[in-house]
């Protein structure tokens, strides 16, 4: 039994005050609504090149470098939650909070002429195909909402193979938008990938679900991301995702360096010190107190990745983005 840290674990815990609780799973999961008047974040918000929209707040997949969980902290605190015994980076993982309303919301306030030829992306923050979308199908929704213009540059991006349960809802997309799907995968190494991502599909998975959406026509490519200072930037570790990619039919394979901001640095540097003891030293020099590698090491890491995409004849362009961002990135001047 847990010993809640209000009170005496005499009498069940009464539920907190604030979000309304969908439902609790057995692993011990609770999903919580939460009210939205709006679902939609320009790039003007989050100072990226398109617009966002996230159906989750909060994700189980447990990946150790995730730079949104200060979001979920802020959002709960918001909304007056107490998050019990839990500490805000497994709050983060076993409190989903839930946007219920989103589709109808969307209906309500797409203005497809205020998007223009901006991408509208799917699951910038959180996977719009977690464990939760079984259950509530908001990502689902959302599309089938979307399924009502013309015109627009859509994207998603994900780690889960549960996207291919919605081909159908995906290839009628395709045909009244521009539609590009990204299938996140930091290496091929399953093993390697389970130290990161304490819950996520394992790579096999996601590949496999690439492989079904380039046979059924949809555009979709694999993003490397984030791609890690000495543990997954090497050649064999990159060569052998886009060997993997191009096997599956993949259009593009792009990539970006780790982004070692506050909330990624609260999840991934605890990890580092106990699963990489040997290169806490390095990461130290490497971001120090900044949140990016350093221009000498993106640069490096830039021709690497153009080289591999020469040799297996992926472009080094992305259908949304453009310059494939370690280029970008490589590109920026100093400071």
């Amino acid at each position: 039994m847990r010993v809640a840290s209000r009170q005496l674990a005499l009498l069940p815990d009464p539920e907190p005050a604030g979000l309304p609780v969908l439902n609790t799973v057995t692993r011990g999961t609770r999903f919580l609504e939460l009210p939205v008047r709006r679902v939609l974040n320009p790039p003007s918000t989050t100072h990226m090149p398109f617009w966002s929209l996230n159906p989750y707040v909060g994700c189980e997949f447990g990946c150790s470098y995730c730079y949104a969980r200060r979001t979920h902290e802020w959002t709960m605190e918001r909304a007056g939650m107490d998050r019990g015994a839990d500490s805000p980076h497994q709050s983060f993982e076993r409190q989903i909070l839930v946007k219920h309303a989103a589709p109808e919301v969307l209906l309500r306030t797409l203005e497809p002429a205020r998007l223009g030829t901006t991408a509208l992306v799917i699951g910038t923050a959180t996977d719009p195909y977690q464990p939760a979308e079984r259950k509530f199908r908001l990502t689902r929704r959302l599309l089938q909402a979307l399924l009502l213009h013309r015109g627009l540059h859509l994207g998603i991006i994900t780690k889960s193979p549960l996207i291919v349960r919605d081909l159908d809802v995906l290839t009628s997309l395709s045909e009244r938008h521009e539609l590009s799907v990204d299938i996140s995968i930091a290496s091929a190494d399953s093993v390697m990938l389970r130290r990161l991502e304490a819950r996520s599909p394992a790579p096999h998975a996601r590949l496999r679900a690439l492989a079904r959406l380039r046979a059924a026509g949809v555009r979709a490519g694999i993003m490397i991301a984030p791609i890690l200072p000495g543990i997954t930037d090497g050649w064999a570790s990159l060569a052998l995702l886009m060997e993997k990619g191009k096997e599956a039919g993949a259009c593009w394979v792009s990539g970006g360096a780790l982004h070692l901001g506050p909330a990624a640095r609260n999840g991934f540097l605890p990890l580092l010190r106990r699963e990489f003891p040997e290169l806490v030293a390095r990461y130290e020099r490497r971001y120090g107190k900044n949140d990016r590698p350093g221009k000498e090491y993106e640069r490096a890491l830039a021709r690497r990745f153009r080289t591999l995409q020469e040799a297996f004849g992926f472009p080094s362009t992305h259908p949304r983005m453009g310059k494939d961002r370690l280029e970008q990135a490589a590109a920026e001047p100093e400071g």
